[in-house]
């Protein structure tokens, strides 16, 4: 029997975006396991894994616990389960656990893989962190067998700077969508009258929309200020998510005067519905990887406003609308083209459907399948990557 493991930092990670690739290779007849901080509290993991294996994490990769007792936990965890593959997500988890291996593959048939869900160093990035962060992902380069990238600009840099040979950098279009959960039919229009309703919008408010944490990162504030700026008080503005500048933004809303046009409305579990019953979806991002909510709207039909940062680009270039990082005007004014070409933004939301076809899960499961049977068959007939790489260099 093949032996999966994956590893993310906490089990958010494996339920938000890791499952379907849990069942589909359990249908296959393998073993599939995860590790996670605090992952013997989720049920849901518990479920959808064979086995499951708690490790702390500091936030810090360079902290001593993270050096010296989690390596000491995963060691063991590898040494009992005898496992084929180990796939690594997450920056702290990726990097712990291959140091935690750095010497594991010399001895044993053993694979590490490492998708990066985003480089925290990018262009644009304070030339600080991206230094720091650059450095600890060339030191990780050395110990990992194939690196999986998820944007272009991610690809194009991992291949510039080196961080593996090139024959072991593979691009895959994100972790894939379902489209047919993901489907404008999936959602009647009776659900999303009665969503309207909720939100307290007549039948011809337009809504724009945005689905993402309150974190820095994520720019809220340029969000509420273009709304804001735009100056439409027959339109409404609503966010799903939370975090730890939700109460800040409710303030900047009633500073801004539009706090009866702006719904704050958490976690939601009823996403398809909100996203169909918008008009738009905004996403203001200064860092992504590859954005899930712009994916999903391209899904939905319903057309994006981004920003013009990796990731959001590679999904936008032709079927949406981008804006430079921190321009509040021209968020403002991409919100107003919206409203006042609703026949165009219709034809946009449509084409980004078209788009989105080589992001579609089925796609990404089959190339993960392939990347699988390559590194089982370099582990069964060759001498380990990592020693290939020190004879070649």
């Amino acid at each position: 029997m093949n032996k999966l493991l994956m590893v993310t930092t906490i089990p958010d990670t494996l339920k938000a975006f890791l499952l379907p690739f849990t069942y589909h290779f359990r249908a296959k007849g393998w073993q599939v396991d995860a590790m996670a901080c605090g992952i013997s509290a989720s049920a849901e993991c518990l479920q959808a894994f064979d086995h499951v294996w708690d490790v702390e994490w500091s936030r810090n990769p360079l902290a001593p616990f993270n050096l010296v007792v989690a390596p000491r936990i995963i060691q063991e965890v590898i040494q009992q389960g005898k496992y084929d593959i180990v796939h690594v997500h997450t920056p702290v988890a990726a990097f712990v656990t291959r140091y935690a291996l750095k010497n594991w593959q010399k001895q044993k048939k053993l694979r590490v893989i490492y998708t990066a869900h985003g480089f925290h160093f990018y262009r644009g990035g304070k030339p600080l962190k991206n230094a720091l962060f650059f450095t600890l992902e060339k030191l990780a380069g050395s110990w990992t067998d194939y690196l999986v990238v998820i944007n272009r600009e991610d690809e194009e840099a991992a291949k510039r700077q080196g961080l593996l040979s090139a024959e072991y950098i593979r691009y895959m279009p994100g972790i894939g969508v379902d489209l047919q959960y993901y489907s404008p039919n999936a959602t009647s229009e009776a659900e999303v009258k009665r969503l309207r309703q909720e939100l307290g919008l007549a039948s011809g408010t337009p809504l724009f929309l945005s689905v993402a944490e309150f974190i820095p990162r994520k720019h809220p504030q340029d969000v509420l200020r273009a709304f804001a700026r735009l100056a439409r008080p027959e339109a409404c503005l609503a966010f799903a998510g939370d975090g730890p500048l939700i109460n800040q933004m409710q303030k900047l809303a009633s500073q801004l005067g539009v706090q009866n046009q702006v719904r704050f409305l958490g976690l939601r579990q009823d996403i398809p519905a909100l996203i169909r019953a918008a008009v738009a979806t905004v996403l203001a991002s200064e860092q992504e990887g590859l954005p899930r909510c712009v994916m999903e709207s391209m899904c939905l039909e319903t057309p994006v406003i981004g920003t013009n940062i990796r990731g959001t680009r590679d999904l936008l270039a032709e079927c949406g609308l981008l804006v430079k990082v921190g321009d509040v005007e021209a968020l403002a004014e991409a919100m107003a083209w919206m409203l006042d070409n609703p026949q165009q933004a219709r034809i946009m939301g449509k084409q980004g459907r078209k788009q989105i076809a080589n992001y579609e899960l089925s796609h990404i499961l089959k190339q993960h399948e392939a990347l699988y049977s390559e590194a089982m068959l370099a582990s069964s007939t060759r001498t380990p990557i990592q020693q290939e790489k020190s004879i070649i260099s």
